[in-house]
């Protein structure tokens, strides 16, 4: 992949990207993105692509999720953004049932299905019914297409009820996304801090998960998962702020920090901005943008037989 600075990305944004830094709102993809042309980036080898772990299918114009997947992919492909990772149908429920979230993972498996060479997806689950979440990771990941989880704000990870999707998760080898959040205003009932995930991580440490948002105060988060090699952070899902890739590169070590963007909540250009404007070197940004997660994924895909 061609590299550039800060400056650079700049320059090359006049053409629609630096709009896209400020344009962006938190019910919508950002307008700004329909007008960068792939030409304005830098063009990647499949070795190099940009995979984006954290995409929605709400915050986007469709009626179906075919069509709002279509768009989405469109916008990705004005970015120059290889794979995307999607969790969660829509509407959302912040504590679904079975029902809910087995409707919601049947969204994701009909784009999936659709486009198998550019997207991959994570089951929507609730710790607070187990059993019910053990069958759908059979369902989804063992039977189905699917290589990981996504845990949101039903129940807290520091739980053990938790334990044993996480335990068949690990046999096999799908991903664990875990939102986490440090709010000023507090948190909901069941939402997970950095501080929950720490103590998930250290009753699993053989296996990989991931800290969503990292904690949204990414000073607070990273630090408070940095003991726990196990963990990496998912950066998506803030403003771009100077500094945080930064510090998430010289606390955690580059392999520990993956790229995504949580579209239509945010933008991809504001995304991708934190990582091309950070002070890194070009192989640090190489892993972030895709490097780490082809590397996490690499195990279940194998199994799947998807040749990377």
């Amino acid at each position: 992949m061609n590299s550039f600075d800060r400056r650079t990305f700049i320059t090359l944004s006049t053409g629609g990207v630096a709009a896209g830094l400020g344009a962006v709102g938190s019910a919508g993809v950002s307008t700004a993105e329909t007008e960068v042309s792939s030409r304005d980036l830098p063009l990647a080898t499949d070795g190099d692509a940009i995979w984006d772990l954290h995409c929605h299918l709400s915050g986007v114009p469709g009626q179906t999720v075919e069509e709002r997947a279509a768009q989405l992919l469109e916008y990705a492909d004005r970015m120059q953004i290889q794979r995307l990772i999607f969790f969660m149908g829509w509407p959302w429920s912040q504590n679904p049932t079975p029902d809910d979230f087995r409707r919601q993972n049947d969204q994701v498996i009909r784009v999936l299905e659709r486009w198998p060479e550019r997207l991959f997806g994570f089951a929507y689950l609730n710790a607070s019914h187990p059993d019910a979440s053990l069958a759908e990771i059979e369902r989804c990941i063992h039977e189905g297409p699917m290589v990981g989880i996504k845990l949101w704000v039903a129940s807290k990870c520091s739980e053990e009820e938790i334990d044993p999707l996480i335990r068949r998760c690990g046999e096999l080898n799908a991903l664990i996304y875990q939102h986490t959040f440090f709010k000023v205003t507090g948190n909901l009932a069941g939402e997970s801090t950095p501080l929950d995930l720490a103590q998930l991580a250290a009753r699993h440490p053989e296996v990989p998960l991931i800290c969503g948002h990292t904690g949204g105060d990414w000073t607070l988060g990273i630090r408070a998962i940095r003991e726990f090699p196990n963990v990496s952070v998912g950066i998506g899902g803030s403003d771009p702020t100077a500094g945080f890739v930064e510090m998430a590169v010289r606390e955690l070590g580059p392999e520990r920090v993956v790229y995504g963007s949580d579209i239509g909540g945010r933008s991809f250009a504001t995304q991708l901005a934190k990582v091309y404007g950070a002070e890194i070197t070009p192989e640090e940004r190489k892993l972030i943008l895709g490097g780490n997660l082809r590397r996490m994924l690499k195990p279940i895909l194998q199994k799947k037989g998807v040749t990377l």
